[in-house]
């Protein structure tokens, strides 16, 4: 009798190097055309250096401010509700 489900769970491997269990993620690439820097309510800080590690960074104007004003976004972040900005294509 076997004792690894793999065979039966979708997406999902058996023992591998980085752990006793691996679930594969369905979305992994799928968020690389979704980023904050194409998104039609990022904007860019004017003047912030782009050589950072995460991109360029800025402020997602989607909701409301707080009392701190808009959240500051890396370039290279994603989140459920981008909305593609054609012109920034």
């Amino acid at each position: 009798m076997s004792t690894s489900n793999a065979s039966t769970i979708p997406n999902f491997e058996g023992p591998t190097a980085k752990g006793p269990f691996e679930i594969k993620d369905p979305w992994k690439h799928r968020s690389a055309g979704m980023r904050c820097q194409t998104c039609m309510w990022y904007v860019p800080k004017a003047g912030a250096p782009v050589s950072t590690e995460k991109g360029s960074f800025g402020r997602c104007r989607r909701h409301a401010p707080t009392m701190g004003g808009f959240p500051v976004v890396f370039g290279m972040d994603w989140c459920g509700d981008h909305r593609l900005d054609e012109g920034k294509l």
